[in-house]
């Protein structure tokens, strides 16, 4: 028993994908936030062109 628990402490197989969905995780997290940033900066910029688009008066 006592020589499984040190096979099983010393065993590394399998870290390397823990690491991995973490950055994984971490990453698409980062995207979401910048995203949800650029989509509220697009909005309000959209939104300003729009209202002066609206006072132009075109001559026929």
């Amino acid at each position: 028993m006592l020589n499984f628990i040190k096979n099983f402490r010393n065993d590394e197989d399998g870290a390397v994908t823990v690491d991995w969905v973490v950055l994984t995780a971490l990453i698409v997290g980062i995207a979401f936030v910048l995203l949800a940033q650029i989509r509220g900066a697009t909005n309000a910029l959209g939104t300003s062109i729009s209202t002066e688009m609206g006072k132009i008066t075109v001559g026929s």
